[in-house]
């Protein structure tokens, strides 16, 4: 399952006055991990940065005037957000908003509502009452983060896809591995299946390993100590080859 986490940036809070997109963010999910893929692009505005976004967002006219406008980057955005794909946004009926004023803008269709997964509104039924803003969710979560300072649509996205995947009940929520029914006369365990009858699910990148030299050494030297009894001498020769 393919999720698109994102955040915008604005001049201000409704396009119906003449507010413009800033800043787009987005990063890829698949099955709940994050891929590596991301999307990133300012946008020039074509208007005056108002001071109040200058300093929630830290961009100005001026930096923003050499950026290129919604238009040309807007087939580079569908096609890293693909079709069908649910879209994960805090508040999504704001930035949902400012996109399809852009979208309409420059001649292309809108997004349906439909594809927008709003996490405030998780957060609001999750924590009724309680402050659910991304920051609150962060402290809630115990989520870092300290690069904050200003908002910033990328950041923001990687942040959020951490809050998107503790509301909905961590990493990898509905995976539940179920032993498998037979295992190979060698004792080697076969392919674990989950629940559903579907394949487990695996990770799109392997995780580098987390062991130094220095640490598998001292693990040795230590197994060696215990001697021959030690269950980890059934391993011994699967770690070195």
């Amino acid at each position: 399952m393919r999720e698109i986490v994102m955040d915008t940036e604005t001049t201000g809070l409704d396009p119906a006055t003449g507010d413009r997109l800033v800043e787009i963010g987005a990063v890829e999910l698949m099955n709940h991990l994050p891929t590596g893929r991301t999307f990133h692009k300012y946008i020039n505005p074509q208007r005056d940065v108002p001071e109040g976004a200058v300093a929630v967002h830290g961009l100005t006219a001026e930096f923003l005037s050499d950026k290129p406008l919604f238009a040309d980057v807007a087939g580079e955005f569908l096609d890293f957000i693909g079709t069908g794909t649910k879209l994960v946004i805090h508040n999504a009926s704001f930035d949902m908003k400012f996109l399809n004023a852009e979208l309409k803008m420059c001649g292309r269709p809108a997004l349906p509502w439909s594809r927008a997964l709003d996490t405030l509104a998780l957060a609001r039924e999750k924590f009724p009452g309680a402050q659910n803003s991304l920051d609150a969710l962060c402290r809630r979560f115990g989520i870092d983060n300290s690069a904050r300072t200003l908002h910033g649509a990328l950041l923001d996205s990687e942040i959020l896809a951490d809050v998107y995947l503790e509301l909905i009940g961590g990493r990898q929520p509905d995976l539940v591995l179920a032993a498998p029914e037979t295992r190979p006369a060698t004792g080697n365990a076969g392919p674990l299946r989950a629940v559903s009858g579907g394949p487990a699910r695996q990770r799109p990148v392997p995780l580098a390993g987390r062991l130094s030299e220095a640490e598998i050494a001292a693990h040795r030297e230590f197994v060696q100590k215990i001697g021959e009894k030690a269950v980890w001498m059934r391993y011994m020769g699967d770690a070195d080859g």
